[in-house]
Parts: structure tokens; sequence; C-alpha cells
């Protein structure tokens, strides 16, 4: 794992080449403390800080090939790289290494762009062809590996980490604001331009192609997470066949030359992961009272027990949480409103004392249906064969009702799909974010916004047009995002095997039965993991990475650090401040339970100070 930036083209000014490179190389050296290189010509600059997991000794970067008229710079992994060698050196490419890095720089030469479609793995990478002056990007299928991109002037600046980028010296920092009006919905930065204008983040499934000169830039689509419903094989065939995909793609990620550790939550995810990779430790982060429902270490550790792990749990204050806020969103580069990235940043930190390498159960319930929202289309269904009209009417008489059971069950029942589901979350609707933001600019609402990805899936059951919203836009905006930069951010890799291309070429062909059945979600898995694992572990309900801001915000230190966020530089320049001590309030006298809007708004402006006013 590691991280990598540069850029290409026509500069302006006298700065010098070197000395930048080196300081945006230094911005992102958390992501690879163990060696650095650079290679500088008249048109390009690369940069490369490594974390030494596979061939320590040969696989430095930036590479050359043999002629040395192409250079890359790689972050990631490349599991199937020696069945690739062995293909090319067939074919006639000589190694000098014997490092997954060098496979991409031959396998270009051979495939090119269609080489992404043999590689098993997760990275993001570019060459630069010194020859015709080109460059050439990608990033993984899933969106694993962060890569960003700026076209600045006649040059195009890139970068592992946002942070690298702004030590350009011709970007001038200016903050996106339609990216925040998406923000408040979603709680994550869900748009192709990133927080900071003129950035952008390569979507998963992208290659970049940049001609020097004509200043020319295509992106192009190579993989789409789409499913595809098979119906006609029975439960055991269906078993089998994710027991025996998830067990290759496990073995297929113990590749390196250091040791593998694991997180490990109780659940069944983590669970079936430790299970099957063989390694020695397993971590855990909880919080407060080892029975309390934010406190999963007890969980752990029977499933360590069942596995024959060491295992470490720590419990995490809530001090030194609300301390870890500004440093989480620092390596975050952007706003971000899901609060289990600050417990992330302290598993990842745990497991680094130990291990350099993790692996962990991200992509189960993207793929196998884990989240508990995938059964509302059931538990609907009787419910919406009632008039749409009467619906309208019985959701508007509710939305007078306190907070009462049902409530939520007649508002979400009068609206299509389309109108209610966004993700795993929904923040502020746009009625709403127009009342808390000072102006408006009139960006897309997250139906629009999704419009698309719901129009390309019209005609499947509305729980797998849920997935594919998820695939495409939760899991690389949220669950994989928090899970590069809170290990990063502590020299960590994180493995995910669930998200290989293997495992989702069968999960993608799984029919809604075998997903959810009731009011249990990830039928199928579940029964695949019950193989390896006691049944309080494969049978026990998704709890997510549950952390107790709800209780925290209403502490005096939480008061405190809200209300000196809500008086802040940001929250006069953006929002109305007023609106922000009314949720507070509402908050605090329990009448709404307005914990992750309040979270969603303190990250920004907690995140705003760090990149504009420091």
């Amino acid at each position: 794992m590691c991280g990598i930036c540069g850029f290409v083209g026509n500069k302006k000014g006298d700065w010098d080449r070197e000395s930048i490179l080196e300081e945006m190389k230094d911005t992102i050296r958390h992501r690879g403390p163990d060696d650095a290189g650079s290679w500088i010509s008249k048109t390009a600059a690369l940069g490369f800080r490594r974390l030494s997991i596979i061939s320590p000794e040969t696989g430095a970067q930036p590479m050359e090939n043999e002629n040395g008229d192409k250079v890359l710079v790689f972050n990631g992994e490349i599991y199937n790289y020696q069945e690739l060698r062995e293909k090319l050196i067939r074919a006639g490419h000589r190694f000098a290494t014997c490092s997954d890095t060098e496979v991409l720089i031959h396998g270009y030469e051979e495939w090119g762009r269609d080489m992404l479609n043999r590689l098993r793995g997760m990275f993001a990478f570019v060459i630069w062809d010194e020859k015709k002056k080109e460059l050439f990007a990608a990033r993984d299928f899933f969106g694993i590996k962060p890569l960003y991109y700026a076209v600045i002037g006649e040059s195009l600046v890139f970068a592992s980490e946002i942070k690298s980028i702004l030590k350009y010296p011709e970007y001038k920092k200016e903050l996106n604001e339609q990216a925040l009006e998406q923000f408040l919905s979603f709680h994550y930065s869900v748009l192709e331009e990133t927080f900071f204008k003129g950035i952008y983040r390569l979507e998963p499934g992208r290659f970049l192609y940049w001609r020097s000169g004509s200043m020319m830039l295509e992106i192009q689509k190579y993989f789409e997470p789409s499913l595809s419903p098979v119906e006609g094989k029975g439960e055991r065939e269906w078993l089998e066949a994710v027991d025996q995909v998830i067990k290759d793609s496990v073995e297929a990620h113990k590749i390196a030359d250091v040791e593998i550790g694991a997180y490990l939550s109780g659940g069944v995810d983590s669970g079936l992961i430790a299970s099957e990779f063989g390694g020695k430790r397993a971590y855990t982060v909880g919080f407060g009272r080892e029975k309390c429902k934010y406190n999963e270490i007890r969980y752990a550790r029977d499933t360590a027990e069942q596995c024959g792990l060491e295992h470490k749990g720590r419990i995490i204050q809530e001090q030194e949480f609300w301390k870890a806020v500004p440093e989480m969103l620092y390596y975050m580069d952007e706003p971000f409103g899901d609060a289990s990235a600050v417990a992330l940043y302290f598993l990842s930190m745990e497991a680094a004392r130990d291990v350099k390498v993790v692996v962990s159960g991200e992509g189960a319930d993207e793929l196998f249906g884990g989240y508990r929202i995938y059964c509302e289309p059931e538990a609907l269904r009787r419910y919406q064969m009632l008039p749409k009209g009467l619906r309208v009417w019985l959701a508007r008489v509710a939305e007078h009702f306190p907070n009462v059971k049902g409530k939520d069950f007649l508002i979400r029942g009068s609206k299509s799909l389309e109108e209610r589901y966004i993700g795993n979350v929904n923040i502020f609707s746009v009625e709403e974010r127009r009342e808390l933001l000072r102006k408006c600019v009139g960006t897309k609402s997250p139906q629009s916004f999704l419009e698309e990805d719901y129009n390309r899936t019209l005609g499947m059951e509305d729980v797998c047009r849920m997935q594919e919203i998820d695939l495409r836009h939760w899991l690389p905006g949220d669950i994989l995002q928090k899970a590069d930069r809170m290990s990063m951010a502590h020299s960590l890799e994180v493995r995910v095997p669930l998200l290989d291309r293997e495992v989702f070429e069968v999960s993608r062909h799984l029919p809604a039965h075998m997903k959810q059945r009731g009011r249990i979600t990830k039928y199928i898995f579940r029964k695949a993991a019950a193989f390896k694992l006691n049944t309080d572990t494969s049978e026990r309900p998704k709890l997510g990475f549950p952390v107790p801001i709800r209780h925290w915000i209403c502490s005096e230190e939480g008061q405190e650090r809200m209300r000196k966020a809500f008086s802040g530089s940001a929250a006069k320049e953006y929002f109305r401040q007023e609106k922000l001590t009314e949720l507070l309030e509402e908050h605090l006298r329990k009448h709404k339970d307005n914990s992750k809007k309040l979270w969603t708004v303190y990250t920004f402006c907690i995140w705003y100070e760090i990149f504009f006013c420091g």
C-alpha cells in the first residue's frame, strides 16, 4: 500500500519542480513511511511513498520499463500478479523484480487498457509515456483505492489524497458549494468534483487518458457493478458457490511478505473473513460498558476464540473521541458525517502497533444484501397496494404525530422507492437544506442526482435497485473511503476479500430470496458462515459500527464543542446559525433525535477550519 502523486504538462512560473514534488510526497508520507522515490523529466514529475508489503527489497517506485520510455507509480495490491507475470514472460517481457508493480507496466505494454479486465486486486495507478507524452491512469473496480486529479493551466496534477494536490503552486483553493449541498443529504462527498473546486475524484471502474500539449482529457468506464439475478438454482448450489468463492478470495488476499491481522467486530462479516484467513491477531474497539449496545468487544472476543486468534480490544473514551475528530477529518480530506470513521481511526491505531496489513469484511452488506433497510420493500408491499392518494393523505396526517411507532412507516410508504431511498442515510431533505443554508446554489436534489441509476435499473426488484445505488455510491463514498483513510493515517493496509471480482460475479446473480428472508438479511452468506462460526455469530443481527454520538452531544463537552463550532467562521459563512441552535436545543431537550444532522454540520465546520482557516 502506498501513496502516489505528480504532475505532467507545462507549468507556469519559475518554481522548482523537484521541491514541489517533494512537498506533495511529504504530505502523504503516512501512506508510505518505508521508502520514497521520484522520477522527473522536462514534462513530467512522478512521486511515490511506499509501505513495503510485497517484495520489500525490489519493488521500489517509480518503476520504468526496459526501455525507460514508460514509468509507473502504483498504490494497491494485485493478487493474481504471479499468474500474469508468467503470461507476460511467455510473451517475451523481461522482468527485473518479483513485485506486483512490474506486472502493471509490462501488462500495459502488452494489452493496453484491456489489461484492466485481467487484474484481480485493489489499485490506483498512473503510467506516463515519456515518448508519446501521454498519461494513463486507472482506479479499481469498486473504489477501494483513491485517486484524485485536477487540470490546472496546461498541466494535469494527480495524487492519492487531495491534500497533496493542494501543494501544487498553481492551484487556487476554493470551496465547491454544490458539494456542500449534497453532503448535507448524503453525509459524504458524493460528486465527482470534490469539496475543492477543480479537483475531481476518478470514479471506481474508470480509466483516464491525458495527452500533454493537446490538453485532451478522456475518461471511460471499464467496469460497472450491475446485478443480474438468476432464478432456477437451489439453495444448496448457491451455498456451495458462495462458500467456495469466498475461500478462494481470502486465499488470494493472503499474498504478503509481512504478517497479516484482522479487524473483528463480532458480527458475521468480519467473523467469516477472520475464520478463513489463518492469521494470528485480531483487533476490536468499542464504547462504554462491556455489555452496552455500543460495545461489541465481548462478541469479538468470542469469535476470536472460535477462530484461534489472539484478540486485542480497546474501549474508546469520550474525551479522546472528541479530540480525535480534527485528526480524522484532516486525513479524510473532505467533510465526513459518519461517526464510525473515528472508531476506525482508533481501530487502525491499535492494529498498526503490531502489523502492517489487516483483512476486513467490508462489502458483505452491499454484495449479499446485509442492510436492514433492504427488507423494507417487502415490509411495505401490501401497504403500497392502497391507492397512492390515500397513502399521501395518511402521510400528511402522520407528519403531525409525535415520534411514535408507525409514523415513519406511513410516511415512507407514501413514497416510491426513487423518492425515499438515496442510500443508507438521508440526513437533510432538499427543503431542510434550503432552510439551513444561507444561500443555495441550485444543485440537484438527491433524487435527481440518482435518476440515471434508477432509470438504468427499471424492471428490477426494488431490493436489487437499492443494492445498485449502494454499490455505486455508498460503498466507495462512505465505507471504502473511511477504511482507506483511517488505516493509511496509521500506515496500515486494509484488504477486503469480499470486494473481489470473482466474489462479485457470484453475488450479482443471487436472486432476492437468497439475500433476504423476512427480517433475515444476508441469508445465503450467513448459511456459508455457519460452516465456520457458531450460531450466535452467524445469525447475529447487524449493528453497524455503533457510536454513542446521540448521548455524547448532550454531555458537557459535547455541548461545548457543538456551540463553539456553530459560532465559528464556517457556520457564519454558510449556515443560518439560529437554525443550528434550534436543532441542538431540540436534541438536548429530547424532543427529536437530531444527532446525525448535528454531527453532519459539525464535521463540515471542523473540516473548514482545518483546510480553509488554518
